[in-house]
């Protein structure tokens, strides 16, 4: 069961249900139930995250590298899978819809991969100072906000900007922990918040991210979808705070990552 937990985890099928569960949030949040796009963006998460991984294999710690080569071909096989159903559910998509994602296609791609051949740099998004974890919150925001509402020709008003930088502030206060739990293994030169400006201070960036977070509900939305909000605050909060430097493996893997399903939940029930 254990071995089980962990393909569930490193294999990246956690974090592509926290994507699928922040897009379903962001249609039902317009009263679309459908769940072809969350499913895409399920999938695409599936490929991207493990794509990443295993070009990145020789950077990560070595425990982790170890366990990506004990299960390299089950990786291949359930990515491979992944982009055949994503090839399936994309057929049915909005030629706008899937334009939009080019931009946040082209950063992932390169945010492990160097820039060389195209920009004459020789080194990747991720490892330009300061931005690593502004891109993951542009990328997550923008597939999980703006390609689903776009596919179901639902106009980009003030209150879609609202979710799209309250899911923004959210994500980039969420990938703190991470951060933290990779302070030691980082290099110097990737200038993450934590190795800017330290935990603690890290921990009150992330504060304040998720306060502006849940300011900003008072401007877009009804009284019971405040109270789910104030509730993910205060999960999302509880873990920042308890974040440590020698996190257990599955503190940010799976609890932080957590929250976007425990989000979705709320709001079904």
């Amino acid at each position: 069961m254990l071995r089980l937990f962990d393909f569930y985890i490193f294999a990246n099928i956690h974090v592509a249900l926290a994507t699928f569960s922040l897009t379903k949030i962001s249609l039902l949040f317009v009263g679309n139930d459908h769940n072809e796009v969350p499913l895409f963006v399920l999938f695409s998460t599936i490929v991207a995250y493990n794509f990443i991984r295993l070009y990145r294999k020789t950077a990560i710690k070595s425990w982790f590298s170890n366990w990506i080569d004990n299960h390299k071909i089950a990786i291949i096989v359930l990515s491979c899978i992944s982009l055949v159903a994503i090839c399936y559910l994309a057929v049915g998509f909005q030629k706008n819809a899937i334009l939009s994602l080019l931009p946040f296609f082209i950063m992932t791609f390169f945010y492990s991969v160097p820039m060389g051949r195209l920009f004459s740099l020789n080194i990747s998004l991720r490892m330009v100072s300061g931005i690593k974890i502004f891109i993951i919150g542009f990328c997550w925001s923008g597939v999980t906000v703006i390609f689903p509402l776009l596919n179901y020709d639902i106009p980009i008003n003030q209150d879609v900007l609202i979710i799209f930088i309250q899911r923004f502030l959210f994500v980039v206060a969420i990938t703190i922990p991470f951060d933290i739990r990779d302070l030691s293994h980082d290099p110097n030169n990737l200038k993450t918040i934590p190795q800017l400006i330290g935990v603690e201070q890290s921990k009150k960036v992330g504060l304040f991210l998720l306060m502006i977070f849940l300011g900003l509900e008072f401007l877009a939305s009804e009284f019971n979808q405040m109270r789910i909000t104030f509730v993910i605050t205060l999960i999302s909060l509880f873990l920042l705070i308890r974040s440590t430097t020698n996190q257990s493996k599955y503190y940010s893997a799976f609890f932080v990552e957590s929250i976007p399903i425990a989000w979705l939940l709320l709001v079904l029930i």
